[in-house]
């Protein structure tokens, strides 16, 4: 029988001492959950340690990350290749056991948490990943996605809006395999909560349409395992536990303090609380009997060979069924993806539509969400704005018992309404992506990009495949003025690390972002997309292929845009047998004004290069070779964009037809002439550039 006190004390143990030889760090909560997490992952959680990527393993997310000390002590004593010495190195830099959990670091860590509320939020879309597979893969006899997500939380997460956002939508989803366990031990950093955060969670939770049980004894790992036992009942509502805990539990002193909450107990404090619980252990170490009870090796070996028993059965069964369930499990592409790009570009090129880019989005999206049934679409209640709809593509709905509702061929939504809900989307579309099985992408206006920007930074931390489809990217949609017109938004979104930013100039080049997009197993994508039509630009050099594998030495047409920048259009193509005197870069709409200008220039016997820039974040990671195959040292060089100039001079242009203040409330035409979007305006820039130089 195990002796549940002891395996929550090796967990109060090991966040006390870790957190004091940092001399950093969050030992309350760890201490104050401790029960739960004996309750969940000694009772329910089904995992094998061995094995951090089963399948059809349980999800375990920390929301509340600053308590990333419980989780590293629970992988640690269940048997992961977490060893001792990294718990030692808590905080040390290149350790595996960072200040918040980090996934791709640490095994067994699900999500990165931190940012507070996101880790819920990331749940739910975990809950949703696998509502939506079990709906599509299982058949009768053949339950080879049945799995549940559990969430710790506390105060902190449930203060962020983002958790509204998110547990709404879990309610309205009937998200019944979701469980959430809610520490509510009543304080934070600033002290006691109850001066600031009165809500009143349970009845809150309940007009979400969830579950709620409690409030329990949050240090009754007994009661707490009753209450999970009863949360995995449910078939159509998701549940919210409520633990009544105290921060620190076991410190005399620093208990239910918010000293407790993010500072290290200090050794005097620590030696009494050893004495307290009656851990009578040196740090760090940790009795073979309490390994013993702790350890989930077996039991998570077996489980997964139970699964595994099954999951043969359903391969001979449905053997079609179990590959296509494998290969979106491991994030590939259909082996006929290729040539989808191919026919998807080829086909855009030879028809060489004038349509806005975000109709050109749509264009794409209706072959490639035909091609990959693992695309889940959605908009943040502008969808015949946002054009993230497609045939293949119907909404995604449930019936009354929780069920996802099918049509006639069997086929359940894959495109959702979040609602106005920008942040929430943005994070719940990062757990479906870390859950897998699916590539996410959701739409908003670009503006909008500042409620789900932490968001986004956190799938270019986690290196997940979410695609944000952004429209109205500019003071090119008009009369709705500045609120709504994006003026350093594509800058900003740039300088997020490991993210692509994408603001395409016609339909080649935007489903060639999508091609990309759609390739990046390990990076985020932003589509930055106008509502203004946009005439199609030939491609001079275009050969008629759209792989992106091709050389350096290819710098113009279809080739090339997947490089992030190409030449669209030399001197000779406007009638002048000479050698440029000056480069035009231009992104997304502006590009039409850059080719105008060069025809005007050529009337002025001026001859100039136009380069299409539609991903400054693509071409910045291109061979010196190429960058300096399409921008030539000595070439004076121009920039236009609508929208902040700072981020062009790292390209060493000499000036930018830019707009460093916000907008006005008028039709487009008049708004391009106002700032200056002018075809003459750009190439009277270029010719005071070229005079600066002479």
């Amino acid at each position: 029988m195990a002796n549940t006190q002891q395996m929550a004390s090796a967990i109060r143990a090991l966040a006390m001492d870790a957190v004091q030889l940092a001399n950093s760090g969050h030992p309350g909560a760890p201490m104050g959950m401790a029960d739960m997490a004996v309750a969940l992952w000694g009772e329910h959680l089904r995992h094998n340690p061995k094995n951090p990527h089963w399948l059809n393993r349980d999800r375990f997310v920390l929301s509340n990350g600053h308590g990333s000390m419980l989780i590293y002590a629970l992988l640690h004593l269940t048997g992961y290749d977490l060893p001792m010495n990294e718990l030692k190195s808590f905080r040390v830099l290149h350790s595996k056991t960072a200040g918040h959990p980090e996934v791709g670091v640490t095994p067994g860590v699900e999500t990165t948490t931190g940012p507070l509320g996101q880790g819920i939020t990331n749940a739910v879309g975990m809950a949703l990943a696998e509502k939506l597979l079990a709906s599509e893969f299982n058949r009768e006899g053949h339950e080879v996605v049945d799995h549940h997500t559990y969430a710790f939380m506390g105060d902190g997460c449930l203060m962020e809006g983002i958790s509204h956002e998110a547990c709404s939508l879990a309610g309205a989803w009937k998200l019944n395999k979701l469980i959430a366990l809610y520490d509510d031990n009543g304080i934070s950093i600033d002290g006691q909560v109850a001066p600031w955060f009165s809500d009143n969670t349970p009845e809150r939770f309940k007009a979400y349409g969830w579950q709620v049980i409690g409030p329990i004894d949050g240090h009754n790992a007994a009661v707490v395992s009753q209450a999970i036992a009863t949360a995995k009942l449910s078939t159509d509502k998701p549940t919210l536990i409520v633990c009544k805990t105290s921060i620190g539990k076991g410190s005399p002193n620093r208990a239910d303090t918010a000293k407790a909450h993010g500072e290290p107990l200090g050794a005097e404090e620590i030696a009494l609380t050893r004495a307290a619980i009656g851990w009578n252990h040196a740090p760090f170490e940790v009795p073979a009997v309490v390994y013993a009870d702790w350890d989930a090796a077996s039991r998570g070996k077996a489980q997964e060979a139970e699964w595994k028993t099954t999951f043969a059965a359903y391969k001979a069964a449905h053997p079609a069924l179990a590959k296509e369930l494998l290969r979106r499990m491991a994030g590939q592409l259909p082996k006929n993806f290729a040539q989808t790009v191919v026919d998807t570009v080829i086909g855009a090129h030879t028809k060489a539509e004038t349509a806005a880019s975000r109709k050109a989005s749509q264009l794409a999206l209706e072959s490639f969400t035909a091609a990959l049934p693992e695309l889940l679409g959605g908009s943040a209640d502008l969808t015949g704005s946002n054009l993230t709809n497609t045939k293949s593509t119907p909404n995604l709905r449930f019936d009354a018992a929780g069920h996802v509702v099918k049509n006639e061929a069997g086929q359940g939504g894959r495109h959702i309404n979040y609602g106005v809900r920008e942040f929430g989307m943005a994070a719940i579309m990062n757990g479906v992506a870390l859950h897998g099985g699916f590539i996410p992408y959701g739409g908003t206006f670009l503006t909008f990009s500042d409620y789900s920007r932490n968001a986004i930074r956190m799938a270019a931390l986690m290196k997940q495949r979410v695609v944000h489809v952004f429209t109205h990217d500019s003071i090119g949609l008009g009369e709705d003025g500045p609120t709504h017109q994006s003026i350093e938004h594509a800058a900003s979104l740039r300088l997020i690390p490991n993210l692509d930013v994408w603001r395409p100039a016609d339909t080649a080049e935007t489903a060639v972002a999508w091609a990309v997009a759609l390739q990046n197993t390990n990076r985020p994508t932003a589509l930055l997309l106008s509502r203004q039509n946009l005439p199609y630009l030939p491609k001079g050099e275009a050969r008629g292929d759209a792989a992106p594998h091709k050389t350096a030495g290819d710098i113009s047409g279809l080739d090339a845009i997947n490089k992030g920048a190409y030449v669209l259009a030399e001197p000779s193509e406007v009638g002048l047998k000479k050698k440029a005197q000056a480069v035009i870069l231009a992104t997304g709409s502006e590009v039409q004004l850059a080719m105008k200008a060069q025809a005007l220039l050529a009337e002025r016997k001026i001859a100039v290069r136009v380069v299409s820039v539609p991903s400054t974040t693509t071409f910045d990671r291109q061979s010196v070779t190429y960058k300096s195959a399409v921008l030539p040292a000595g070439m004076p060089r121009i920039a236009v964009e609508m929208g902040s100039t700072d981020s062009w001079w790292k390209y060493g242009v000499s000036a930018v037809v830019g707009i460093d203040t916000y907008g006005e409330s008028a039709p487009a035409p008049a708004l391009f002439k106002h700032f200056g979007f002018t075809p003459e305006n750009v190439a009277d820039t270029v010719q005071t550039v070229l005079q600066q130089h002479a």
